[in-house]
């Protein structure tokens, strides 16, 4: 089956569907070549035949959510790129404490939800420019928090269209790691438990994690969050900065001069210039400091040549 054919055929199940769509729309790097197709589908049973026709045509399937921790390859990606967001955006009150929202709701949006609610737990999450799905992919956490202390349960969908869900244990939550992480599973909705709180409180937390994150680290430049997973016993970016790498440039991808664990794009930076940078910077940190820098942000698409 040619792209073009699978294109109106994703069309005709009225999926929502481009072509050639720049991947730099869509990554908080904004980088990125062009996905042979970008679909995204509005429900579950879309999603379902959106897998179907991807296994008869025989394409690679690559799912995003919001792009907060992607670097997209300047060759683009081919095949289908299935974009959960609007689509799976439900986000209610389950039960006393219990939030249900969907894989595509952003973070943002349910920490919002929470403090309208009373509920506390997720303040850590505010500022996080991801989605819930995403959080829960890779358990993302901040300021002491992480996913793992409020997620219990994920429901998912696998590339046969199987519905199926992890709780509890099953979802092996540790440090920027969950079940999920390098599976085919498609998460399409969590839960999450928390616990009664004062909404001043909450709000206060909240702007203080904010406010924090405002002063030392680099939002107002397109970036993929912290690039380095951090190394036992240390934090990389005060690594990185020890090694004099602030403000050391590969084209447009740059060290962050106000925060050493971020690369931003200073301009027009390829994904070439910031694979560049990172093992530029990798190797140095392990030639002066001896210590390993294990990359966190996930480079997919076609491989530079």
């Amino acid at each position: 089956m040619t792209h073009d054919i699978l294109f109106h055929r994703i069309v005709a199940a009225g999926c929502p569907v481009l072509t050639q769509e720049p991947m730099r729309l869509h990554t908080t790097f904004k980088i990125g070549g062009p996905a042979d197709l970008f679909a995204s589908p509005r429900d579950q049973k879309q999603l379902c035949d959106l897998l179907a026709l991807c296994r008869e045509a025989q394409v690679p399937v690559t799912v995003v959510g919001k792009g907060s921790d992607l670097l997209v390859s300047d060759e683009g990606i081919r095949g289908v790129v299935v974009h959960i967001d609007g689509g799976f955006g439900g986000l209610s009150l389950a039960g006393p404490g219990v939030i249900r929202c969907g894989a595509g709701v952003s973070l943002a949006k349910l920490c919002l939800f929470a403090l309208e609610n009373g509920l506390t737990g997720l303040e850590f999450a505010w500022g996080i420019p991801g989605s819930a799905g995403g959080a829960a992919y890779m358990n993302a956490g901040a300021y002491g928090g992480e996913m793992k202390q409020v997620l219990t349960r994920c429901t998912h969908m696998t590339p046969d269209g199987r519905l199926g869900a992890f709780a509890g244990e099953e979802l092996a939550l540790s440090y920027r790691r969950s079940a999920y992480t390098g599976s085919d599973r498609i998460i399409t909705s969590l839960e999450l438990a928390l616990a009664p709180g004062d909404k001043e409180q909450i709000r206060a937390r909240m702007d203080d994690y904010l406010s924090r994150r405002k002063q030392k680290q680099p939002l107002e430049y397109p970036s993929a969050g912290s690039v380095f997973k951090r190394p036992a016993g240390y934090f990389a970016g005060g690594l990185i900065e020890q090694c004099g790498l602030k403000g050391y440039r590969i084209g447009d991808a740059m060290v962050s001069e106000k925060h050493a664990g971020f690369i931003i794009n200073a301009g027009q930076a390829s994904c070439r210039d910031v694979l560049q940078l990172i093992a530029h910077i990798q190797h140095t940190v392990q030639q002066e400091c001896g210590v390993s820098l294990e990359c966190e942000v996930k480079h997919i698409g076609e491989e530079i040549g």
